[in-house]
């Protein structure tokens, strides 16, 4: 047996024990109160926690292709949780329990079922902190390692292991992790993922040099190390039909340097990582590295903010099991430099990073007109503009003696080259939106958009040029009208244009909300542009709220229309579905 696999197996058998040890830890922690100092001691510890119910009825809706075997006949669905948590002095402990019975439609099949497949003890005082179990964390950026949770997408990567943060002086932070990222319910084994290791360093210069507290220049900078164990073979890849026999690689590594500079209102930030070559379904299993770098640029003064921003990635998939090709097991996070729309049509085609290459650049303009001047008027005015776009990355070919000729992507070779500064000429993604935020009295007031964007969904979305490019032009006009002091009316009117996929569609809600408590609202997206008739489809959707103190509990009936969700570029498909949703949300 060689030294790796032998460490492999240790680390597996060192996490079982860990795992084994946390009832005992968490009783403890919480008896410990009692069998100290009694009482007393209970009023200096804190529990905290929160729930959420995401429950569905299905509806079978012919117009929309909902059937029976769409939903796999399981027509009432949930998916939720309780977290709580318990703190005492330097400890925290906490658990989450999670239950998909079944999942909902959208989510991935193998959440189905329920058990706590998060917990954690912490332990900080003023220099040290020490978590055993589950924990999330980010380095830098998170271009080498983010662990996170995003409930909507069904995504979750937390780590179970060590994490320890180590503060030596004021201004110097180490940390290092070690551990196993959650995939579903799947117990871990060396075969399905790998050991996830790392180390981050990040100094903040006016803290640890006292001349420099005051300065009005703030400098921090640092760096991250991750490696990915996972145990490495030769063994045969299938490929597009082809077999390939290769020596996959045992540890991946990934590093990284970035530098934070603040002056004035102008701050600079910076950030650039390597990825050692990483053979994976995602990349067809070529050996070159990955490349990464995202930097911003900003100036804000009162009134006015400019923003740009630059993001280039190369070959950047890193997960803790090559195999995969979906969300699950991400072990860093490539950020996006687009603007996330809330509104629905607006949120239609929304853009997905693309680890393989990109180049995007982006930038916005916002200055508020200020009171009693021309376009300001009585109450203000804010004027925003942002524009973001990204394309391909310039590659070229390689020769390949095997096969004798040039190519791009050859499973077993180092794949392309890359000209890093320089984009490609394919359009990913365009985005110009204006906005207008004004009020115009005490009880009105109104957001005014328009946009108009460029949408490669072919390539954004997966599919092998069935779509190509879609151009759209977007209205929006969101007026709200407060009544009284408890009453309030919001309106939003929306529209987008486009001759390509699904054509044109016109969104609108109206919202009645009694404050704190109450709030109802209707809401409609229609397709009336659609090229074939009996998909031009209302999707309605009638809702209901009431909150109180820090619970609330929303009800709503209609359709959901399919589509993409993002949130901050990682990205899940939402198929179509018709029925009634309960959502009940609480904390404490």
């Amino acid at each position: 047996m060689s030294h790796k696999t032998s460490y492999s197996s240790i680390n597996f058998s060192a996490l079982k024990k860990l795992y084994a040890l946390f009832p005992s830890l968490l009783f403890l922690l919480f008896i410990l109160p009692f069998l100290t100092h009694g009482q007393d001691l209970i009023k200096g510890s804190q529990v905290s926690g929160s729930f959420q119910a995401d429950a569905q009825y299905y509806l079978k809706d012919s117009k929309m292709g909902i059937t029976d075997s769409s939903i796999d006949g399981q027509l009432t669905r949930m998916n939720g949780f309780t977290e709580i948590n318990y703190s005492f002095k330097n400890f925290t402990a906490g658990m989450r329990f999670e239950a998909y019975l079944p999942p909902l439609v959208g989510f991935d099949p193998k959440y189905q079922g329920y058990g706590v497949p998060y917990w954690f003890l912490n332990y900080k005082n003023d220099k040290l902190e020490i978590t055993a179990g589950n924990f999330y964390e980010q380095f830098g950026n998170g271009l080498t390692l983010r662990t996170w949770q995003e409930w909507t997408l069904g995504f979750d990567n937390s780590l179970r292991g060590l994490r320890v943060k180590f503060t030596p002086v004021n201004g110097i932070t180490l940390k290092g992790v070690w551990g196993v990222q959650r995939n579903y319910w799947e117990p871990y084994s060396d075969n399905n993922r790998g050991i996830v290791k790392g180390g981050d360093l990040d100094i903040f210069l006016n803290d640890l040099f006292a001349g420099l507290k005051d300065a009005k220049t703030k400098i921090s900078f640092g760096g991250s190390f991750v490696s990915d164990y996972q145990r490495g073979k030769t063994t045969d890849i299938l490929v597009d039909t082809m077999i390939y026999t290769l020596k996959l690689p045992e540890n991946v590594a990934m590093y990284s340097g970035r530098l934070n500079l603040n002056v004035g209102g102008v701050n600079f930030y910076t950030e650039y990582a390597h990825k050692i070559n990483d053979p994976s379904s995602i990349n067809k299993y070529i050996y070159k590295d990955g490349n990464g770098i995202f930097t911003t640029l900003s100036y804000s003064q009162k009134g006015l903010g400019i923003q740009g921003s630059m993001k280039i990635i190369d070959n950047m998939s890193y997960k803790s099991n090559r195999l995969v090709t979906n969300n699950q097991l991400d072990i860093n996070y490539l950020p996006s430099i687009t603007k996330q729309h809330t509104y629905a049509l607006a949120a239609m085609y929304p853009y997905a990073t693309q680890p393989m290459g990109e180049f995007g650049v982006a930038g916005t303009f916002t200055y508020t007109f200020k009171r009693n001047t021309k376009l300001g008027g009585k109450s203000g005015l804010t004027f925003a503009v942002n524009f973001s776009n990204v394309n391909s990355l310039s590659k070229d070919s390689i020769y390949v003696s095997g096969i004798n000729e040039t190519t791009i992507n050859q499973p077993g070779t180092l794949g392309y080259k890359t000209n890093f500064f320089t984009p490609g000429k394919e359009k990913y993604y365009q985005d110009l939106n204006i906005e207008v935020d004004k009020k115009f009295s005490k009880r009105w007031k109104g957001i005014f958009m328009y946009l108009y964007q460029t949408y490669n969904k072919d390539v954004v979305e997966g599919h092998l040029n069935e779509y190509g490019i879609i151009y759209s032009n977007i209205g929006i006009a969101d007026i709200t009208c407060n009544l009284t002091n408890r009453f309030s009316l919001r309106g939003e009117f929306q529209g987008l244009w486009t001759k390509q996929d699904k054509g044109n569609w016109a969104a609108g809600l109206l919202e009645f909300t009694i404050a704190p408590q109450w709030f109802f609202s209707i809401q409609d997206q229609w397709n009336y542009g659609n090229s074939d008739k009996n998909l031009q489809l209302h999707y309605y959707l009638f809702s209901a709220g009431y909150t109180y103190n820090t619970s609330r509990i929303a009800l709503s009936y209609g359709r959901q229309r399919e589509g993409i969700l993002c949130v901050g570029g990682v990205c899940r498909y939402v198929p179509a579905a018709s029925g009634l949703t309960l959502t009940i949300t609480s904390s404490f």
